[in-house]
């Protein structure tokens, strides 16, 4: 009895090797020895087999047709122009930074340069108020002391400073000493502050 049920559960695992040795081996031997025979009478089995197996729904996601790999492989050189179009793109803008950069460093260099400009402009004015002080002094050194210290107490005292320190120090004493000690005061803290 034991040999009996030993002998039943052989033939019940054999049903499945019979079903793998009978049919599905020899369905492999037949579709290869099928291929090799069309192949060798020039037959083009591998693009008969990729056009039955496009239309079958389940293999067509499979196999990649040449119309497939020719999509694939446009769609691959379009991302690979457009990510060099992108580079192009970053380049320029980088470029367009350095100039804007450039322009400002430019733009700050021309305000500087007419700032210079009329700062020039107004110095041969400058020079002209010199002349116009020296003239001014050397006719207060001709004067007589006290006279001149009558007419420069007068000014302001930042005027009267301003001619004085454009004449030689006996004049400037000679004079100073004809005015008054409050005026002649203020106009020495001038000098010391100049100093």
């Amino acid at each position: 009895m034991a040999k009996e049920k030993a002998l039943n559960e052989k033939e019940k695992m054999n049903p499945f090797l019979w079903f793998l040795f009978a049919i599905v081996i020899p369905v492999i031997i037949a579709i290869t020895l099928t291929v090799v025979v069309f192949a060798v009478a020039g037959v083009d089995v591998v693009s008969w087999a990729k056009n039955t197996g496009n239309n079958i729904p389940v293999l067509s996601s499979l196999i990649t047709t040449d119309d497939e790999a020719r999509e694939k492989a446009q769609q691959e050189s379009i991302e690979s122009r457009l990510d060099a179009k992108d580079a192009e793109i970053e380049k320029v803008s980088q470029e367009k930074k350095e100039l804007e950069g450039t322009v400002e460093q430019l733009k700050q260099q021309i305000t500087k340069l007419e700032r210079d400009l009329d700062a020039a402009r107004q110095k041969p004015g400058q020079e002209d108020d010199k002349k116009t002080v020296k003239q001014i002094s050397k006719s207060f050194t001709n004067m007589k002391g006290k006279q001149a210290a009558l007419i420069l107490e007068q000014l302001e005292p930042g005027t009267a400073y301003v001619i004085l320190s454009e004449m030689s120090t006996d004049d400037r004493g000679s004079i100073m000493e004809n005015m008054s000690p409050q005026v002649a005061a203020e106009i020495t803290k001038f000098f010391i502050n100049a100093n």
